[in-house]
C-alpha cells in the first residue's frame, strides 16, 4: 500500500492524526503552498494546522475553503503578490542575483497591492520635525486579501482545527489563538504577521501583538503540548534552514545572520522535545507516539538577506515548486523510515537532500 492510500486512509478514519506546522517567512511563503499542494495530490489533508505569519495565513486559506478552492486560493494570493516582470530566469543565470536584488527593492519601494504599503510618517519619523511612528510599513491590504480569499464563518467552524501563534509586544509572551476556543477574523493575521518594526503590532483584547518569528518562528511545539490518546504525526515545514554553505559576501554573511535568528529556536524546541519523550517513555513505555518529520526551504544561491521581500516570479515559482519536491521526498523518507518501538520519532529531510530540490524545482518550475 502506497503512503498517500495508507496514511490518508488513517487520516480521514480518524485513527492517526495528521498536523501541519508552518513556519513564517514573508515572500518564502509559497514553499508552503508549493509543500500543501503535493500533500492534496496525494490526497492526505491535515486534521489541525499550526503556523505563525505567513505560516497563519496559509493555514487560514487552507482551513477557510474547501478542499476543491484551496490550491487556486493559494496561487491566486500568490500571483497577486508577485511583482509582474517578462520571462522567469534561472537559478543558474550570473544575473539572477541582480534580478532578485531588483525586486526586492521594488518590494521595498512600492509595496505590494494586497499585501503592504508605505504609511506615513513611517520612515520619516526617523526625522527631528516628523512625529513618532511604530512601524514602515500599512498592511492594511492584507486585510481585505483575507477578507476576499478566507471563508471566515468556515474557519471557524473548525473543519480543520487552526492554531495561529503571535507574541506580546510588551511582556514577550507567546499568544496563541485557536479555532476551537477563538473566533478568528483577520486582524487576529495581520498581528500573528506583524514583524516589528516592519509592520505595525495589532492591539487584540487589551494585548499589542505582533510577529512571532523571532521568538518561536516554527511552533512545533505547540501539537505536542496536546494531550494525545492515539498516534499522531507532525509535519513541520520551516522557510529558514539552520544548515547554510559558508558566506563569501557581506550580503550572504546577512543572510546567515537572518536564517539563524529564525531557525534557532526550532533546534531549541526539538531538544526539548526529544528529552520530553525520553522522560514519557521511562514513565509510560506503550503510551501514544508521535513522528515529527521536519522539511526547510534550503535557500538558492541566488538569495541573499532580502530574501523574504523578493516576490520575484522566478522566485515565487521555485519556492513553490520546491516546496512541492520536499514534500514529495519527506513522504517518502516517512513511508520507506523502519517501524520504531521508540515514542519519539524524529525524521529531518537532510540540506543536501533540500539544496537540490531547490534546484531541481526552480528547473521544475520552468519546465
Amino acid at each position: 500500500m502506497t503512503l498517500s492510500s495508507k496514511l490518508g486512509r488513517e487520516i480521514s478514519a480518524t485513527e492517526h492524526p495528521l498536523v501541519l506546522a508552518l513556519g513564517g517567512g514573508n515572500a518564502l511563503g509559497s514553499y508552503l503552498a508549493g509543500a500543501y499542494e503535493q500533500l492534496q495530490k496525494q490526497e492526505i489533508e491535515p486534521q489541525w494546522i499550526v503556523g505563525g505569519s505567513i505560516g497563519a495565513v496559509t493555514g487560514a486559506i487552507i482551513a477557510g475553503n474547501a478542499p476543491e478552492d484551496r490550491l487556486p486560493r493559494l496561487r491566486e494570493f500568490w500571483d497577486e503578490a508577485m511583482i509582474q516582470s517578462p520571462g522567469l530566469m534561472g537559478r543558474g543565470s550570473k544575473v539572477r542575483h541582480t534580478y532578485n536584488e531588483l525586486h526586492t527593492l521594488s518590494a521595498l519601494l512600492f509595496g505590494r497591492p494586497g499585501l503592504f504599503g508605505h504609511r506615513f510618517p513611517g520612515m520619516l519619523s526617523m526625522l527631528p520635525w516628523m512625529p513618532n511612528d511604530v512601524a514602515l510599513y500599512d498592511h492594511g491590504p492584507l486585510r481585505r486579501t483575507l477578507e476576499r480569499l478566507i471563508d471566515f464563518n468556515r474557519l471557524n467552524r473548525g473543519e480543520i482545527r487552526l492554531t495561529i501563534g503571535c507574541v506580546d509586544l510588551e511582556s514577550g509572551d507567546e499568544v496563541l489563538f485557536d479555532t476551537t476556543r477563538d473566533e478568528l477574523r483577520p486582524e487576529h493575521f495581520l498581528a500573528s504577521a506583524a514583524i516589528t518594526p516592519v509592520f505595525p503590532p495589532v492591539e487584540i483584547n487589551g494585548r499589542l501583538l505582533c510577529d512571532p518569528g523571532y521568538t518561536n518562528n516554527l511552533p512545533l511545539d505547540v501539537p505536542f503540548e496536546e494531550p494525545m490518546n492515539r498516534d499522531f504525526t507532525c509535519i513541520a515545514v520551516e522557510l529558514f534552514s539552520l544548515q547554510a554553505l559558508r558566506p563569501a559576501s557581506l550580503s550572504a554573511t546577512a543572510e546567515r545572520a537572518n536564517d539563524l535568528i529564525f531557525a534557532s529556536p526550532t533546534r531549541r524546541a526539538l531538544e526539548g522535545l526529544q528529552r520530553e519523550y525520553a522522560l514519557r517513555e521511562k514513565l509510560e513505555p506503550d503510551g501514544p507516539k508521535a513522528t515529527l518529520l521536519h522539511m526547510a526551504y534550503y535557500a538558492g544561491s541566488d538569495e541573499r538577506a532580502g530574501k523574504t521581500f523578493d516576490y520575484s516570479p522566478s522566485s515565487i515559482k521555485d519556492r513553490w515548486a520546491a516546496g512541492q519536491r520536499d514534500m514529495a521526498k519527506s513522504l517518502e523518507l516517512l513511508d520507506s523510515s523502519p517501524a520504531s518501538n521508540r515514542r519519539f520519532r524524529y525524521l529531518p529531510l537532510g540540506p543536501q537532500q533540500e539544496a537540490i530540490s531547490a534546484e531541481r524545482g526552480a528547473a521544475a518550475a520552468r519546465a
